[in-house]
This record gives structure tokens, sequence and C-alpha cells, in this order.
């Protein structure tokens, strides 16, 4: 369905473009393919750039399947089957809070962290599956005082887009197929994005906003 993350960024601008009315939207990817996709749709729409870092929670020997999600101030998000104690959970989300500080911390590059408070928020991810990390950052900028949340998707389970528009203001999304597997399924190249790639896309959508 879409070629890339570039690809499915542009796809995914064209669909917000007449949501986008008045001043104060920014962009925020999540890492780390979210950020493409978001930096899509930053440049398409005009619009600054930036990053929310939630880490997932991995089920006790399969980490790849979410059963939480943590955000920058360590606070979890459980998922409804969390099939672990809470002992278990205490750990992972520590290791995870840990790696959202190295993250921040490295795309920043000594620039201020983003303050929600205020803003109208497009928050991008390459695609959900549990969306627990979406989660996480909704609620997140909730707590932060986001004046809008807008959650923004090329590819989302039917099932996980209403459980994130219960919680966000809209949620659009290009496809919600109810036969979904996994996000990768839907794009021809979905190669990891690493740090650099964030790094540089961060750097440039910052100084162009900033006119640097």
């Amino acid at each position: 369905m879409f070629r890339d993350r570039h690809h499915a960024g542009k796809l995914l601008a064209e669909a917000l473009r007449d949501r986008i009315v008045g001043g104060g939207w920014v962009v925020l990817g999540l890492p780390r393919g979210g950020v493409v996709v978001g930096a899509e749709v930053a440049r398409a729409l005009g619009l600054p750039l930036d990053v929310i870092v939630t880490r997932k929670i991995g089920a006790p020997g399969n980490p790849e399947y979410a059963i939480g999600a943590v955000d920058a101030d360590g606070v979890v998000t459980l998922g409804a089957y969390p099939m672990a104690d809470q002992s278990y959970v205490e750990r992972a989300a520590e290791a995870e809070k840990a790696e959202i500080a190295r993250r921040l911390a490295a795309y920043r590059r000594g620039r201020p962290p983003f303050d929600p408070a205020g803003a109208h928020a497009i928050v991008v991810d390459d695609g959900l599956a549990t969306g627990l990390t979406m989660i996480s950052a909704v609620e997140y900028l909730k707590r932060h005082g986001a004046a809008r949340i807008v959650v923004a998707v090329p590819v989302s389970p039917p099932e996980t887009a209403r459980l994130l528009r219960v919680r966000a203001d809209e949620v659009v999304t290009l496809a919600e197929p109810h036969d979904f597997f996994a996000v990768g399924a839907f794009y021809d190249d979905f190669a990891q994005t690493t740090d650099a790639e964030v790094i540089g896309l961060l750097d440039e959508l910052t100084s162009a906003d900033s006119g640097a």
C-alpha cells in the first residue's frame, strides 16, 4: 500500500490538510519510524517537527509483544491483558525510562524540551498495532496541557483506532484493514530507521522553522 515511510507521510499530509485550522500546530513524531512519516507531514503543511518519546513494555519472553508502555514521566499505561506481575512491569518500565532519557538527550542535541501546554499536536507514527505507545503519548500530552491532540497514522487495526478515538480529539488514518497482521506488511520498504536519521530530520526541520 505504501512504498516507504516518506510516501506514507505525504499521503497522510493530504488527509490532514483541511483539518489544520488556525495556529499553534506542531507535528510530533514517535521515534523512530514515526519521525520519518511526521517529517513529511511537517514539510507538506509548513509546520514545525518535534519528537515525543514513549517506549513499549514487552511481554516476558516475548519483548516484541507490547503489554504496556511508559512515558518520559515514568507513567505506565497497561494493555487489557498485561500478562506480567507488577514487579516485572516496574523493572521493565525503569529500563525503558532510561532509554527514553537517552533518546531525548541524543535527539534534542541541547535544544530545550518541547512544552505541550496549549499546543495543537499532530502525533504521528508509521502505524499502530496494539496502540499502547500512542495511547501513552496521548495521555502524556493531556497531562501536560495540550489544547488539541490529533493522532495521525497511515495504518491501524480498526479496534486500535477505536481505542484512540476515545482518548484523542481526532484520529486520522489512511487504512484500517480488518486483516491486519503487522504494520510492516503494508509497506514495500519498512527498513529500520536509525537514530542518525531521526537526528538529521529534527535538525533540518527545527532549523527551517526557526529561520536558521
